[in-house]
């Protein structure tokens, strides 16, 4: 197993008590497996991805959990340990908005080479950028030039290829397409396939938009209120969703067949004061009372998929 994440609680301090961003966790990634996260905004979705980065900060902490990466739980390594052995050597991130995340007074290729030198990479900076370049199909000239130079999606291939620099065997991809035009989003996404394919890398890719995911995982993890909802392979997750919360992500997204959407009535409930029950309860056009008192478990159906639903 590449990455195990068991019963993580993250919790932010508020002046009106504990945010409970996650509350009981669990995913798994195989060796080479590429695995989706979804859920609406605010569900703890790039709380998990910080999580597994180490990248928690106060006000927010880790209250309880464990991540493991490759049998090792990295939440007992010291800052420094984590950071010399794993960050960005094993464990690398493409971050929500990252193609705004390059300094603008130095070079794409001067700060991917600042990732090389900080991470002690042993062969040539300028031919190992060269390289990253055309592995993220974009000309090795891009790199002597300044990120206003580029386009949303050349920023984005550069910012793929820095993470890559230093041949992680896990990658996380917090919103890669946000802020993309359509066809650039399906050549970033083409693109993931392809280093999946060639470089056999896991990856975690975390999005709103459950059409993208379709396309390229193999399996699906839904996440609602900080809380796993349903998860399943692709398959099942697309084409035969259980959760009425899954049904409804599913529902809001226009096909060739038909344009109507359907939206999911209500708003995600306050992290700080979670209702009692189930906690998708009161916007579920199926709850029974039993719904609204006692939050059910993550069970797996005969069709070999879990969710945590009072109808299964």
């Amino acid at each position: 197993m590449m990455l195990s994440v068991e019963d993580l609680r993250v919790y932010f301090s508020s002046p009106r008590g504990d945010v409970k961003a996650l509350d009981g966790v669990d995913l798994q990634v195989s060796e080479g497996e590429v695995v989706g996260l979804a859920g609406e905004s605010g569900c703890g979705k790039s709380t998990l991805s910080l999580a597994i980065s180490r990248l928690i900060y106060p006000p927010g902490r880790i209250e309880s959990g464990k991540i493991l990466f490759q049998g090792n739980d990295i939440l007992k390594m010291g800052p420094n340990e984590f950071r010399a052995g794993y960050r960005w050597k094993k464990i690398a991130m493409i971050f929500q908005g990252s193609m705004n995340g390059f300094t603008p007074v130095f070079t794409i290729g001067e700060q991917i080479e600042e990732v090389l030198e900080i991470h002690q990479y042993a062969g040539d900076f300028a031919s190992r950028t060269k390289d990253l370049m055309k592995m993220v199909e974009l000309d090795p000239v891009i790199a002597e030039r300044y990120p206003h130079e580029l386009s949303g999606g050349q920023k984005q291939r550069a910012f793929i290829a820095m993470a890559l620099a230093v041949d992680p065997p896990f990658l996380i991809a917090d919103e890669p397409t946000t802020a993309l035009d359509v066809v650039t989003q399906v050549n970033i996404m083409n693109l993931l396939k392809r280093l999946r394919k060639e470089k056999g890398i896991s990856i975690l890719i975390i999005t709103h938009d459950l059409a993208l995911l379709s396309e390229i995982v193999d399996r699906a993890y839904i996440l609602y209120a900080g809380r796993m909802a349903e998860l399943g392979t692709a398959e099942q997750i697309f084409k035969e969703p259980k959760h009425p919360y899954t049904q409804g992500l599913i529902g809001s997204i226009p096909t060739l067949q038909s344009t109507k959407i359907e939206g999911i009535a209500g708003f995600m409930p306050d992290l700080a004061n979670l209702p009692p029950g189930c906690k998708f309860a009161q916007r579920c056009p199926y709850a029974m009372q039993v719904c609204g008192k006692e939050e059910p478990l993550l069970k797996e159906t005969k069709e070999g998929q879990r969710v945590a639903c009072w109808l299964y």
